[in-house]
């Protein structure tokens, strides 16, 4: 598979799939990587528990902006990173072209990546771990 878009998408689009975004950024700058929300917050910056977690790894998240995820990124997209399995059915009932290249992040250990929105910082260092671990185990595949 020749993997040149990456698109991640988590509920909202400022704690899960930004954190995983820019973790990607960092390993793969010659790819194009995006995020974007089943129902993003459209406009809204990440989440500050996000991204304090980010910025205790040297990973500066102030750019983000968050967007609702639509056709044109699910088409562009080659791999496309979901943190759930409902959100993986969701995604291929909607758009059934995303079958085959939609994958859960924590494919690999067979986990998802529970939301940490509106939980204490400890849950987000927890889930910022989770999602660094689920990264790594992709590196062979991108």
């Amino acid at each position: 598979m020749n993997i040149r878009n990456i698109l991640v998408v988590c509920v909202g689009n400022i704690c899960r799939s930004p954190m995983a975004e820019y973790f990607l950024k960092q390993q793969y700058p010659q790819l194009h990587i995006e995020s974007a929300g089943i129902s993003g917050l459209i406009g809204h910056a990440a989440d500050q528990k996000a991204q304090l977690c980010m910025q205790h790894l040297g990973i500066d998240m102030q750019p983000h902006i968050a967007q609702k995820l639509n056709t044109e990124l699910i088409k562009k997209a080659d791999l496309i990173l979901v943190m759930s399995q409902n959100q993986q059915k969701h995604l291929e009932q909607i758009w059934p072209f995303a079958k085959g290249k939609t994958f859960r992040l924590g494919y690999w250990q067979s986990k998802n990546v529970p939301d940490p929105y509106k939980h204490d910082q400890a849950v987000f260092d927890e889930t910022c771990q989770l999602i660094q671990n689920c990264i790594a185990d992709w590196k062979q595949h991108i």
